[in-house]
């Protein structure tokens, strides 16, 4: 067996490979998103059947992965936690009805969060479904726990849950890798219309059927925790799972504390072992349970004495990294330096859009033309629209287009001199839930313009091909759904699609569409703003390049660096003028067109079809 470093993700990804899984379903989401781009490579390398798709969203890849364990085949979905709000209506159903083949759901929870909307916990939601879930404390075991969530599927025919985090997702480790089992089984779907179709006079019987597969299975002899520290006679006790435990270990290490409490280590929270719970409220009067990120474990523990998360005891918010752990153990192991004030957050660089980006000129675009507009937007790398006046709001994916609709809906009550509302969505959101509130907004009659920031990829989380695109995750091609076909068939009427680099053009068309939402046949009017992301190689080389530098005309009026925020403009305090770095900047020229005194010129030095 070859032994080899791999990241969290591509530890999953080998985990599900190794396991016999014949289908992975993904939509991309950080921390999530290389779990199906590594089960791709290393399918290949085993010259394995795996079938593998970026789907149109969670929900429909939840709903692929489980129909392909109808059959008796194994099938795996991998996504992020907020990605499980969007699957959330078939995950509770399979609950109840259950799987054949097995079904492992990968969850990538991010405590922090790093790069999300919520830092909620997937333990918590697996435990409202009533649905295992392991929690993985490092790739090795998160590969590991990938084959031990498939044998407990098979065996109880449930889905079963696995849920790394970011620090696991993104670490690396060695990794043992095993031989990749073909199961050889071939697709049988049993109809049984009373388990498969289930109306609510089988649902009772279902949901009883399924209480007694969690109790069942919290009483499992190999699902109890393991002590991997202590002598099992100490006074005091910490229950832990996944990256938390192991920083626990590494600190009580650290302060020579390993043999003086009992650490106990959980690889499935949800459901808790019921004879660990009497063993430890039976056998300890001081229990600290760490955590991420809601008292799971600690409320099953059932212990008022227990101190965790709703005692407050370990901080009910954030992410627990080793500092805010040790803090937390020097307390209840009364260690000097326990009760020290917290460590200072170190300030960041505020994150912007890459140098030359096409969102950048769309934004400036909108903000310059429409300065007392309204703009919703979207989850994406585009949300950094915020950071020159092109985003006022973001919710969750999708949102951006029904909350045009309300905001309009609220200011038409009051009259017809309601404000421009410009609603900007990312190609790729806009596929995974804009089109349901786009043709809801036609069909109430809302009047706002809606762009949408086609750069032909997802880039935010490692630029996935888009279904416009036509590449399959396997680099195989697929069927191309083009969006001006989607968007004419929801009833749109106005439709155009600029290029954002030419911002006059641009610009006339948000005049141009604002007219068409104001006139009397108006409605939502569509901008494509077209441009491919300039992270991908082959698109930055075909477009023109330029020589930008500022000139002596500059007056240091610092507007195209307070509107347009394109980091290769920097400003020289000294000289109080702005000067172009030319090791970032990519020669897109755009930036000419922003300052007010003509300081920024071009020359074009090459590029183009």
């Amino acid at each position: 067996m070859e032994k080899k470093i791999l990241m969290g993700n591509e530890a999953i990804g080998r985990g599900l490979v190794e396991a016999g899984c014949t289908l992975i379903s993904s939509y991309p989401g950080t921390p999530a998103s290389e779990i199906l781009e590594s089960a791709v490579t290393f399918a290949g390398e085993a010259e394995d059947t795996v079938r593998t798709e970026w789907s149109i969203n969670e929900k429909v890849a939840y709903e692929i992965a489980l129909g392909h364990s109808y059959t008796g085949k194994r099938s795996a979905v991998a996504m992020k936690q907020v990605g499980l709000n969007v699957a959330s209506d078939p995950f509770t159903r399979s609950a109840y009805l259950g799987v054949t083949g097995g079904l492992v759901v990968v969850v990538a929870d991010d405590p922090g969060p790093h790069s999300s909307q919520t830092e909620q916990d997937s333990r918590a939601f697996a435990q409202f479904a009533r649905i295992p879930v392991f929690d993985p404390s490092n790739p090795a075991e998160a590969k590991e726990m990938v084959k031990r969530a498939f044998e407990l599927s098979e065996r109880y025919e449930i889905p079963v849950m696995l849920r790394p985090t970011t620090r696991v997702c993104h670490a690396r480790q060695g990794v043992t890798l095993e031989s990749v089992h073909n199961l050889g089984r071939t697709a049988r779907f049993k109809k049984d219309s009373s388990r498969w179709v289930a109306t609510p006079q089988f649902l009772t019987g279902l949901h009883r059927g399924l209480n007694d597969k969690i109790d069942e299975i919290a009483r499992l002899p190999e699902m109890y925790p393991s002590r991997i520290s202590g002598s099992g006679s100490a006074a005091r006790c910490i229950v832990s799972s996944g990256v938390a435990c192991a920083n626990v270990y590494e600190i009580l290490e650290d302060l020579g504390l390993l043999e003086e409490v009992d650490l106990f280590k959980v690889d499935l929270p949800y459901p808790l072992n019921v004879d660990f719970i009497e063993a430890i409220n039976a056998g300890y009067d001081h229990i600290l349970v760490v955590e991420e990120t809601y008292p799971v474990i600690e409320t099953q523990l059932m212990n008022c004495a227990a101190r965790g998360r709703i005692s407050k005891d370990v901080p009910d918010y954030g992410e627990l990294t080793p500092e805010v752990i040790e803090k937390v153990l020097k307390t209840f192991l009364n260690v000097a330096g326990g009760t020290e004030e917290d460590v200072k957050e170190v300030k960041g660089v505020r994150p912007s859009l890459c140098p030359g980006c096409p969102h950048r000129a769309a934004f400036y675009a909108i903000s310059t033309t429409f300065p007392k507009g309204i703009f919703p937007s979207d989850i994406g790398c585009y949300t950094l629209g915020m950071n020159f006046g092109g985003v006022d709001t973001c919710h969750c994916m999708g949102a951006c287009i029904s909350q045009g609709a309300g905001l309009y809906h609220a200011y038409a009550a009051d009259g017809s001199d309601y404000p421009t509302i410009v609603v900007t969505i990312g190609d790729s959101t806009f596929f995974h839930a804009g089109i349901p509130g786009l043709i809801n907004a036609v069909f109430t009659g809302a009047r706002f313009i809606l762009v949408i920031l086609d750069n032909a990829t997802t880039a935010m989380t490692g630029n996935q091909p888009t279904p416009q695109v036509g590449v399959m995750a396997d680099g195989t091609p697929g069927n191309a759904v083009y969006i001006p076909d989607l968007v004419r068939a929801s009833g749109v009427r106005f439709l155009e699609e600029r290029d954002p680099y030419d911002i006059d053009t641009f610009t006339s068309c948000l005049r141009e569409a604002d007219r068409f939402c104001r006139s009397d046949e108006g409605g939502v009017a569509v901008i494509i703003s077209k441009h491919p992301c300039i992270m991908d190689r082959k698109a930055l080389e075909g477009q023109k390049r330029y020589r930008v530098e500022v000139t002596d005309e500059c007056t240091g009026c610092r507007i195209c660096i307070k509107r347009f925020e394109c980091p290769s403009l920097i400003f020289d305090e000294e000289a109080g003028k702005v000067f172009v770095d030319q090791n970032s900047c990519i020669g897109c020229g755009v930036c000419e067109a922003v300052c007010p005194v003509g300081a920024i010129v071009v020359q074009e030095t090459g590029g183009g079809a």
